[in-house]
């Protein structure tokens, strides 16, 4: 598949957040999955703010062990916190020449590999609910356009996001958002249960988590749940049969 094709699929799945079964930390796990596939970057980060003002970060879902190290601090210093802040794009930044505002950040991100960091807001008109962190461990910043182009997934993904707050209800929404940190953290036991327990890769073992929980159309933290609490992946959701009219009784 080409790049361009790739970032027309990306635009798309984008929208898809108009459904029923909308699943708020599957999406913003795709679209790290698909920066780091599509722009040449080591790691991505989705930062979130609501329903608060502090920062927390639900994808991706499985970080490398390089991002684990750097995320608790990119929640209180550094590109994500100044892009979300600023609501303006912080472009690519050589961590050797980081501002001594970013100090600690920069530190552990240099020891962790990275090499330059950058992040872009996600905004829409005048609200900002969060930022996207995009960091290199090369000898060269991100292309500009590269930094466009996830300026634009960050825009869609927004769009997205405020979509799903505005046709469900409200407090559903937030609730996802609120606990998505404890389900990553639910999401990684059960990753490491199902590798552990069908002689695969923790990569593998999220693949077919994620691929499980699209087929049957369940949230990704639930298939996680239940594995972590039952040792087996859940089985499709039941449906209760149309109740058939009482003998005798009325079609009015």
């Amino acid at each position: 598949m080409s790049r361009e094709q790739k970032i027309a699929e990306t635009f798309v799945e984008l929208a898809d957040s108009l459904v029923a079964d909308f699943d708020i930390i599957d999406f913003l796990q795709q679209l790290t999955a698909r920066c780091c596939d599509i722009f040449a970057v080591s790691d991505v980060a989705v930062l979130l703010a609501y329903p608060g003002p502090k920062l927390y970060s639900p994808a991706p879902c499985d970080p490398s062990p390089a991002l684990t190290k750097v995320l608790d601090l990119a929640l209180h210093e550094g590109p994500a916190l100044d892009a979300y802040r600023t609501a303006s794009t912080i472009t690519p930044g050589n961590l050797a020449l980081a501002p001594a505002t970013w100090r600690d950040f920069t530190a552990l991100a240099r020891e962790a590999g990275y090499t330059y960091a950058s992040a872009v807001p996600l905004r829409l008109r005048e609200e900002t609910i969060g930022s996207l962190l995009l960091l290199r461990a090369t000898d060269s910043p991100l292309p500009a356009d590269d930094l466009r182009m996830a300026q634009a997934f960050a825009d869609a993904a927004t769009i997205g996001l405020l979509h799903a707050r505005t046709l469900q209800r409200t407090e559903t929404v937030h609730e996802q958002l609120h606990t998505a940190l404890h389900s990553r953290i639910t999401i990684e036991q059960a990753k490491g249960f199902f590798a552990a327990h069908h002689n695969t890769s923790l990569d593998d073992a999220f693949t077919s988590m994620r691929r499980h929980a699209r087929h049957h159309r369940l949230l990704l933290t639930a298939v996680a749940r239940h594995l972590v609490d039952t040792g087996a992946l859940p089985g499709p959701p039941s449906t209760t049969p149309p109740r058939r009219p009482a003998q005798g009784a009325s079609n009015e």
